[in-house]
C-alpha cells in the first residue's frame, strides 16, 4: 500500500509554513552501497507510521506549520550541478525566512544547502566518517568530501563532527593539524553524551546551528540500510540528546544516506522519526 507521497502532517501552504521540507534524490557519488537516491521516498512513506500527537514532548504535528515541497529535479545532475541546485534552492527559503529541512540523497547534497546560509553561522555534523577529503574519486564534492566543502564557507571552528570511527590517515591527520573539533564514537561511549553535547556546546558558543546527519552515525544494527555501515556506532536515544540540546540553535538540518534496499524499512522509519524530531525541536522553540 502507498501513502501519499508527502511527510505526515506537512500539509502547509509553502506561503504560511514556516518549516520546508524537500527531497534531495541524488546518488551519484556513494563510494559502497547504492540506493540513497529511492530515500526521500522510503523516509516519506514511512512517516505515515507514526501518530500525530508526540507522547515525549505533548506536541500535536497537525498544529506545525511544515509544507512537503517535494523533490528537487536531480537525478541527471553532475554533484557540482547539484551543489549549485540545492544553493539556489535554499537561498530562496533563506530569503522567504523558511526553515529548511532537506531529506537526501548521498551526503554530496549538504555542502550547497549550508553554502546558503551566512559565514557566521555554525555546522554539527552526525557522522560514522569525518568527511574531510580534499577530493575523492577525482571529485571535490564527493560524499567523503563533505566537512571539507564545507569549510570553503564555514571557519572551521564554526564545525563540530560527532561520532566519527572510520577515517582515512591523511585526512585525520590533516583534521588534527587544522584543528577541527570532532568526538569519535569510542570517545562518546566513553565520557557520556552528556559531557559530548557539553563539550560541544562550549566550542560552537551559542552559534546558530546547521545540523547535517548522516544516519550512518547511530549503529547499523539500528540503521543497516545505509550506504557505508560502520560498526560501534551511536545509539538512536544519543542522536536523540544530541538533537534536542542543539534545536534551540538550529535554523536548517538534514538527514542523509538512508540507503532503502539494504533493509527492510526500519533506518527509513527511524530517518522519518529523525525529522520529526528536527521539526518538533524547531517549532518548540520558536514558539516559546
Amino acid at each position: 500500500m502507498d501513502f501519499p507521497n508527502y511527510f505526515a502532517d506537512a500539509e502547509s501552504s509553502f506561503d504560511d509554513a514556516s518549516l520546508i521540507l524537500f527531497g534531495v534524490p541524488f546518488e551519484k557519488t556513494s563510494s559502497f552501497r547504492h540506493g540513497a537516491d529511492k530515500a526521500p521516498y522510503e523516509v516519506r512513506q514511512a512517516s505515515w507510521n507514526f501518530e500525530r500527537y508526540d507522547l515525549r514532548t505533548g506536541i500535536n504535528f497537525e498544529e506545525i506549520l511544515v509544507h512537503d515541497y517535494g523533490d528537487l529535479n536531480v537525478q541527471n545532475l553532475t554533484s557540482k550541478e547539484v551543489f549549485e541546485t540545492t544553493k539556489t534552492f535554499t537561498s530562496k527559503l533563506l530569503v522567504k525566512k523558511k526553515i529548511p529541512i532537506a531529506i537526501g540523497g548521498d551526503h554530496s547534497i549538504t555542502p550547497g544547502i549550508i553554502a546558503a546560509f551566512p559565514k557566521d553561522i555554525a555546522v554539527i555534523s552526525l557522522d560514522a566518517h569525518m568527511d574531510f577529503r580534499q577530493k575523492y574519486k577525482n571529485d571535490i564534492y564527493n560524499h567523503a568530501c563533505v566537512i571539507r566543502r564545507v569549510t570553503d564557507h564555514i571557519p572551521l571552528q564554526n564545525i563540530a563532527v560527532l561520532g566519527i570511527r572510520s577515517v582515512e590517515k591523511e585526512e585525520y591527520e590533516q583534521a588534527q593539524k587544522q584543528g577541527l573539533f570532532f568526538r569519535d564514537a569510542f570517545t562518546i561511549n566513553k565520557i557520556g553524551i552528556g559531557k559530548s553535547i557539553q563539550q560541544t556546546k562550549t566550542h560552537l558558543k551559542g552559534k546558530q546551528i546547521y545540523l547535517t546527519l548522516d544516519i550512518d552515525v547511530v549503529d547499523p544494527a539500528y540503521a543497516p540500510g545505509t550506504s557505508t555501515p560502520e560498526p560501534f556506532g551511536l545509539t538512536p536515544l544519543d542522536v536523540l540528546e544530541i538533537i534536542e540540546a542543539f534545536s534551540p540553535q538550529l535554523i536548517g538540518c538534514d538527514v542523509v544516506e538512508v540507503c532503502p534496499p539494504y533493509d527492510h524499512g526500519q533506518t527509513a522509519v527511524l530517518a522519518a522519526k529523525l525529522v520529526q524530531t528536527f521539526i518538533s525541536g524547531i517549532w518548540r522553540n520558536r514558539e516559546a
